[in-house]
């Protein structure tokens, strides 16, 4: 089960579909094989850019018992819901089909710190044993968490047991949460997203590592292994020749686009179709992308990468 322990890369994975929209199970298996072989920690499905929110409750556990046969990387499952039947009813037949955790974000109702705080106690209670993952990532949801309030949280939910660090700019959040167990209190997991962007200062900071779905996952493994072994300085010099590609991939409403058609061009799954409501990538982004994947071909190969 997922612990405070965990660190590494917990890929974002995206939900694979068929030209028609249909999932796509083949390639949700070579989507698995495909992150894992890239250096993957683990796997986090059905989160926000998993398009979870445009499947069925059955499709939903479909993804879930599929990824999970494939795998023996821990999985986390976003069960985030507006209400706490649902979250309640996939989290424990995700747990059952073999899971390690679920992720939960707030949802934008919460507009005080008191309120965040009585609704992630109501999760805990609603998910009984099961550990889970506080998402925190208030540019999607519009619910701001300061640092006392996910303090708090870890304080009276001991299965509590990851941030998912996604607030930005967000780095003194993580230096605030690393001196607040320093001192005596309960030390959480901190994986961190954003696309990666900012992921040399967030290991610098004290994050354990990153819960992001680049389209290239190894960038991840390989500026973390390179921050342990070799340095700071080696890492960033990693990190920078992804840099142009992960920016471009972050732009909002697009973003997920430009990821399938990357994924569908590495070969990690069949299709880069994007479930209805959502549009696809025009030749102009196309010629784009393209010439930053060859760029960046040209700059890891420099680095003997």
């Amino acid at each position: 089960m997922l612990n405070e322990t965990a660190q590494g890369v917990f890929t974002i994975a995206v939900t694979p579909f068929l030209p028609d929209g249909a999932l796509d199970m083949a390639s949700i298996d070579t989507m698995v094989d495909f992150y894992s072989a890239k250096g993957a920690s683990g796997l986090t499905i059905l989160g926000m850019m998993g398009e979870a929110g445009k499947l069925s409750a059955d499709e939903s556990l479909a993804v879930v018992r599929r990824v999970t046969a494939r795998t023996d990387l821990p999985v986390v499952v976003g069960v985030s819901s507006a209400g706490f039947a649902g979250m309640q009813a996939l989290a424990e037949s995700s747990i059952d089909a073999g899971a390690a955790g679920v992720m939960v974000a707030p949802p934008w109702t919460l507009k005080t710190d008191d309120q965040i705080v009585g609704y992630y106690k109501n999760v805990a209670e609603t998910l009984g044993d099961i550990p889970f993952v506080l998402q925190d990532f208030p540019l999607a949801t519009n619910v701001v968490i300061p640092v006392g309030v996910i303090e708090k949280i870890v304080e009276d939910c001991p299965t509590c047991v990851m941030l998912k660090h996604e607030d930005w700019p967000g780095l003194d959040k993580i230096t605030q949460l690393r001196k607040a167990s320093d001192a005596g209190g309960r030390r959480i997991s901190i994986l961190c997203g954003n696309g990666g962007l900012f992921l040399p200062e967030e290991i610098q900071r004290g994050a354990d590592g990153a819960m992001t779905g680049f389209s290239y996952p190894e960038m991840m493994a390989q500026v973390i292994a390179a921050h342990d072994k070799e340095g700071p300085s080696r890492a960033r010099d990693i990190f920078d020749a992804y840099l142009p590609l992960a920016r471009y991939e972050l732009q909002p409403g697009t973003g997920l686009a430009i990821r399938k058609y990357i994924l569908a061009q590495r070969g990690a799954i069949a299709h880069d179709t994007i479930r209805k409501p959502g549009r696809a990538l025009n030749k102009e982004a196309i010629e784009e992308v393209k010439v930053l994947m060859t760029r960046q071909d040209q700059r890891l190969a420099a680095l003997g990468l």
